[in-house]
């Protein structure tokens, strides 16, 4: 008997069928079309650099993450080097990746969110440093009475290294080797690092006479343009002197790491 009575007939279907690769093409061009370039602003949550050189990390708030990476080429380009926990604004573009079905932001601009994100990060590197000993009143060196030669670690241009130059020649007329260096933006902390470093690599005695006496100097600034003396390296290049440093940077006000 159930074989005389007709099934109804299944529903016909008006949705769109596509394959795998057809949708995931279609959300990674809706995702940069929509979005194109932009900025957000996010706290860094974890940071894995593979062995490529390309750098994957997270941008996070409160409730949600959104995955990051910057090229190997691009890292260069970045103002800031990420930490974990800095507070930034990141600008790139948004792209989607359908063999894990995920979404990123494809990082190549880098900047800390404001003068609080940096005054935070710069009292936790100044923590993380000072227990190390870094900062310890012991590791100072006196400073020589009578310096032969002076090493000056600044920029050839500007009023700095003319009123370093004027007051020397008024007090004591010593012999004095410029190493020119960008003091500010992202060449700053290398270039200073490396002239600390160089400076106590010449030999005692060879064709460039060694500093018996290293100033490091700038003129005042905020604390972006001042940055680059709060760098890691630059406060560990001038522990690791030799020869005793001055620091001049900033105005009386002024206050980095490196001094």
């Amino acid at each position: 008997m159930d074989d005389l009575i007709d099934e109804p007939a299944a529903p016909r279907r008006n949705e769109a069928e596509y394959t795998v690769s057809e949708i995931s093409g279609a959300v990674k061009r809706t995702l940069e079309d929509s979005f194109g370039r932009i900025r957000v602003k996010g706290e860094i949550g974890r940071i894995f650099r593979a062995r490529s050189g390309h750098l994957y990390y997270d941008i996070k708030d409160d409730r949600n993450v959104l995955a990051c990476t910057t090229w190997k080429g691009q890292i260069a380009q970045l103002s800031v080097a990420p930490e974990e926990g800095m507070e930034v604004i990141v600008t790139g573009k948004l792209s989607g990746f359908g063999a894990q079905s995920k979404y990123n932001l494809n990082v190549d601009a880098m900047e800390v969110a404001g003068a609080g994100a940096l005054m935070a990060m710069l009292e936790k590197r100044r923590t993380a440093l000072a227990a190390e000993g870094l900062f310890e009143p012991g590791r100072k060196k006196p400073l020589p009475f009578l310096p032969q030669v002076i090493g000056v670690i600044t920029s050839p241009q500007g009023a700095v290294i003319r009123d370093i130059l004027h007051r020397l020649r008024d007090r004591f007329p010593s012999k004095v080797l410029i190493w020119p260096v960008a003091v500010q933006g992202k060449a700053c902390a290398p270039e200073v690092a490396n002239a600390i470093r160089g400076f106590n690599a010449l030999d005692v005695g060879g064709a460039i006479p060694r500093p018996d006496l290293l100033i490091v100097a700038r003129g005042g600034g905020s604390i972006e343009d001042l940055w680059g003396f709060n760098e890691e390296i630059v406060v560990r290049a001038a522990a690791d002197s030799e020869i005793p440093l001055i620091s001049a940077v900033g105005h009386e006000t002024d206050t980095t790491l490196i001094d």
